[in-house]
């Protein structure tokens, strides 16, 4: 209901790529409903008769062909199992689950029936690391295998977001009236003119001197926001529309979630139109990292508009205008209306910190309906004012189609009883009262004088400190909307991750993401983890919710440091604890520490990598798509079980409508949500068959509450301790924890869990 509603408001850039002309295809093939099969027609991307004729068993088995093409190749059962499900899954046209555990050899196990299957294959993955591994290393492995003489080559190719590509058109603009801030953007924009002469992608990623958090960039990447699409000068030029010709011509097409569910959520609100979206139809889709579809999925269905937005628009307004010499003074007017219009109503709305919900809207509309109302009529007096050009340059349709999507947007985040969705606000930055806010008293010159306090355009500001505020609406049950507009719409879908299942079963994540009908697969993981891990579990500490948890979790810690001697990811479930922590720690260890937020996420790793018994102090963003193999990461260790916070608005919201369902959403939702990521958690230690090291959990709940039960069930078979005198033990032996009576399989029963 929610993208039905706003529909009709699609970026036409998007929905015009699908019609483009194409490149000859380097592979004939014919349509048949919504599968694709290769013709008899000799095609360069086919594997060689020597591929098609042999089984999996022979492709995996040891002496076959992909041991005989690498010489460290180790044959798993596991990865021939999972292969063999996947190629009948692909052939019957049945969708499937597969929990593969770490060092299963997932990625080859769907690469090979994809290639087998003849059918044109999405791939997509969580993490920017894995697509990297599949391009550039997995692909030209099978390659080598697959064609031995090397007479041709795979069709696959590699897409992003948009926004990690170049809009040339942008770029040129930009340099026939450069508004640029500084020395450091001045030499960034040198950089990218330069490169832009001679990339074949327009790929951000090849700019290496390029900072992460360039601003620079942010006014020449391609988002689909400021697209032209064919109405563009540049458009046979463009990047994009090379991209997506790479994807017509690709058996193999491997993408991120984000750019999947992006182009999902843009097919389902033009109602499947045919040149909606920029992937090419499909006869399946892999998805690995699949843990992690609910949330991606939740941020693309739902809706947002900020400050930064309605910036963004007035910015690229009058930056069109003045290059064409058509900023008039009643559209200086509209546009100068617009931001403060934007300045008042973003900052009259509830106060709150971080993330919170949006629970009275009727109530704040009948207070502060004239702001809301203003707003409107602001975005209503820009497009007037841009219809009203005698002559329209091409991004002024752009522009009317942004400022209508604005406001249609708007419209529903004020003003929608959709029952499946929770409307939110973040706040980011420093909060503010509305009342000591320039912008929200209603006397002369007050406008004016929040302009100037204001810290960057379109930012709502107090003393200097910006703030930036977004309007939010999620699904709350993203099931249905999976359920109609991806799986009962694709012939076939994979989903696979190490941490998938819940107690050994798939239950959560079925009901979670509308997977009704799918066989299940879980295999073991291919390490030894009762050899290979130990998992402490300290029984005297106190409740992570008391007061005294801090001081005697860092006392624990620091103690725990002495024994692995650093070589440590120290995991947190918040930053606040984190920051208390480290705190505790400075002075009181004699190992490097690394902290995030200190650096990129990136550099720190590497930092982590080349310093010796460093211990890396992180949050979430560590807790997967980490690896580090080796002595130099010998310990985890996490500070509780990773429960959701339960008053942030998108869970608390689901909770509401489980138990108003008659459920239970404590052990429905947040104990598998909180099994699955200390899994992942958990995943960062055993990388390879010759890691070895310690796993921590101060969090002694899972020893002394019945849902423990639950997540003991669902991890590995760690070997584990209550002992810290184990814990020495297992440090002083190169060959394992010891036959110490304290010693037990976390497979074992629950009440020898709490023993």
């Amino acid at each position: 209901m929610m993208m039905n509603q706003m529909a009709r408001f699609l970026p036409a850039a998007v929905k015009d790529l699908s019609s483009m002309p194409l490149l000859p295809r380097l592979l004939a093939r014919r349509q048949l409903g919504t599968e694709y099969y290769r013709d008899s027609v000799s095609s360069t991307s086919q594997p060689s008769p020597r591929g098609r004729e042999t089984s999996l068993h022979n492709f995996f088995a040891p002496g076959g062909m992909l041991s005989a093409r690498h010489p460290a190749y180790e044959f798993r059962h596991g990865q021939l199992q999972m292969a063999q499900a996947i190629e009948e899954a692909l052939t019957e046209r049945r969708h499937l689950i597969v929990e593969a555990g770490t060092g299963t050899g997932k990625t080859l196990a769907y690469l090979v029936p994809a290639i087998r299957s003849g059918k044109r294959v999405i791939i997509s993955t969580g993490t920017k690391n894995l697509q990297e591994q599949l391009f550039y290393k997995d692909i030209p492995f099978l390659e080598r295998a697959l064609i031995p003489r090397g007479e041709c080559k795979l069709a696959v190719c590699y897409m992003k977001g948009r926004d990690n590509y170049l809009c040339r058109k942008r770029l040129y603009d930009l340099t026939a009236q450069p508004v640029l801030s500084g020395l450091e953007e001045i030499e960034q924009y040198r950089a990218i003119a330069a490169w832009e002469k001679t990339t074949p992608t327009g790929d951000r990623a090849e700019l290496a001197s390029l900072p992460e958090a360039s601003a620079l960039w942010h006014k020449l990447d391609a988002r689909a926001e400021t697209c032209l699409g064919r109405k563009c000068s540049l458009f046979e030029t463009c990047f994009i529309t090379e991209m997506h010709r790479r994807a017509m011509e690709s058996d193999i097409i491997i993408v991120n979630h984000h750019l999947f569910f992006a182009d999902l959520a843009i097919k389902r609100a033009s109602e499947y139109a045919p040149d909606a979206g920029i992937l090419p139809e499909v006869g399946a889709v892999i998805f690995d990292e699949a843990h992690e579809l609910e949330d991606v999925a939740g941020r693309y269905f739902g809706v947002s508009v900020s400050n930064l937005r309605v910036e963004d628009l007035a910015r690229d307004v009058e930056s069109a205008l003045q290059r064409n010499k058509l900023l008039s003074t009643p559209l200086t007017g509209a546009l100068k209306s617009l931001r403060e219009r934007s300045q008042l109503f973003f900052s009259v709305l509830p106060q709150g910190e971080g993330r919170f919900a949006f629970e009275n809207r009727r109530d704040f509309l009948e207070e502060r309906g004239d702001e809301f109302n203003a707003l409107g009529r602001a975005l209503r007096g820009l497009r007037a004012q841009l219809e009203n050009l005698p002559a329209k340059p091409e991004e002024v349709f752009t522009f009317l189609r942004r400022a209508q999507e604005l406001e249609v947007q708007l419209g529903f985040l004020m003003d929608s009883d959709d029952k499946n969705t929770v409307f939110w606000i973040e706040r980011r930055g420093r909060a503010f009262s509305p009342r000591s806010h320039p912008s929200a008293m209603h006397r002369p010159g007050s406008r004016e004088k929040a302009k100037e306090k204001t810290g960057g355009p379109g930012s709502i500001a107090e003393g200097g400190e910006r703030q930036n505020v977004f309007l939010q609406a999620t699904p709350i049950d993203v099931a249905p909307i999976l359920k109609n507009t991806l799986f009962e719409k694709l012939e076939s879908a994979v989903l696979t991750s190490a941490t998938l299942a819940v107690e050994g079963g798939f239950q959560y994540m079925r009901q979670r993401l509308g997977l009704e009908h799918a066989r299940e697969l879980v295999l073991p993981s291919h390490f030894d983890y009762a050899q290979q891990a130990l998992l402490y579990l300290p029984p005297d500490l106190p409740d992570p919710q008391a007061p005294q948890f801090v001081e005697k979790a860092a006392a624990r810690i620091r103690r725990l440091l002495a024994i692995t001697r650093g070589r440590a990811f120290v995991l947190f479930t918040s930053y606040a604890l984190m920051h208390q922590v480290h705190e505790r720690l400075l002075g009181e260890i004699e190992f490097p520490m690394l902290l995030q937020g200190k650096a990129p996420k990136n550099v720190l790793l590497q930092e982590f990598r080349l310093t010796p018994n460093a211990v890396l102090l992180g949050t979430s963003s560590f807790w997967q798509g980490v690896d580090v193999q080796g002595e130099q990461l010998s310990a985890v260790i996490i500070d509780r079980l990773p429960f959701a916070v339960p008053s942030d608005p998108v869970v608390a919201a689901r909770m509401r409508s489980i138990n108003a369902d008659g459920g239970n959403a404590f052990y429905q939702y947040q104990v598998p949500a909180a099994v699955i990521t200390l899994k992942q958690g958990f995943g960062r230690l055993i990388r390879s068959l010759h890691d070895r090291g310690l796993l921590v959990l101060l969090d002694n709940r899972i020893l002394k509450k019945a849902y423990g039960r639950v997540f003991v069930e669902s991890l590995p078979d760690y070997r584990r301790t209550t002992e810290l005198r184990v814990v020495e033990e297992f440090f002083r032996t190169q060959t394992g924890p010891g036959s110490e009576p304290e010693d037990q399989r976390l497979g074992e029963t629950s009440r020898k869990m709490r023993g």
